[in-house]
């Protein structure tokens, strides 16, 4: 039984990628609440609207920098480098666009918050299938699947000022890679990838996730120290820097060795 689910494993990949997809035919368009702009902190500062939620993406540039900088003598591969580089450049300018967004939170400024975060995600998905899956798989989807992530946004801004907003390919942009990732850590093992990174960056992400689900609640429960939004940037600027760590040759915290690439 084993054997036979590792010897069909591309197939699962490929029923739960159409499975995925064929949903969004089944729920309807999904608008953008407004209520999302409503963040429990928007306390100013030295003339910065929403200072904490500004701030806090500071740290995607550091991230985004320090990646930039290894990639030039530390990837473990260097045929990972263009999407590589794509992705710290996506961390960095998701600095920037979130900055811009929280500076004047609305459907207009959402646009530059989503999109650089789209070029991350879709640039990890490919390095990762790249390096679990098969590597010629991971090369030509870098650029479609940017090209999607992209046009994900525009056409939810779109519909969006059309009156009947849909955020349904962006969503997708989001959950699959989360759906499929976790199922290809089982099926598939590694060529250069320590699981451990990647498994600290599906943590952190959930955890950001829940850090921004928690906003208010957070905020209340430290005292307006710090609001679950500012934090889940922080976390996933964390999460960040296990992605782009975990392209690198072996890590000096980790006792994992790769097994010799074949078939890339």
């Amino acid at each position: 039984m084993k054997g036979k689910l590792f010897m069909n494993r591309h197939m699962i990949l490929v029923v739960l990628t159409l499975v995925a997809v064929g949903s969004m035919f089944f729920v309807g368009p999904i608008p953008q609440d407004l209520e999302y702009h409503n963040f429990s902190d928007q306390t100013a500062l030295w003339g910065i609207p929403n200072f904490s939620n500004v701030m806090s993406n500071i740290g995607f540039i550091f991230v985004g920098l320090w990646g930039l900088k290894k990639s030039q003598t530390e990837l473990a591969c260097q045929d990972y480098k263009l999407p590589y580089l794509i992705l710290a450049l996506g961390i960095i300018l998701t600095a920037f666009g979130s900055g811009w967004y929280h500076l004047w939170p609305s459907n207009q400024s959402l646009v530059w918050d989503r999109l650089p975060m789209t070029i991350a995600f879709m640039s990890l998905f490919s390095l990762i299938i790249r390096d679990y899956v098969h590597g010629k798989w991971g090369r030509k989807m870098l650029f479609p699947a940017l090209f999607f992530g992209a046009l994900s946004v525009f056409y939810w801004y779109i519909t969006e000022q059309m009156g009947a907003g849909d955020l349904r390919p962006y969503a997708l942009v989001q959950f699959l890679p989360g759906l499929l990732i976790p199922v290809i850590m089982v099926l598939y093992r590694p060529k250069y990838i320590n699981p451990l990174n990647l498994g600290l960056v599906l943590l952190f992400y959930l955890a950001a996730k829940g850090a921004e689900f928690y906003d208010g609640l957070i905020y209340d429960a430290l005292a307006g120290s710090i609001s679950g939004h500012s934090l889940k940037h922080l976390l996933a600027a964390a999460g960040t820097y296990y992605a782009l760590r975990m392209f690198l040759i072996a890590s000096e915290d980790s006792h994992y060795e790769p097994p010799k690439p074949q078939g890339l």
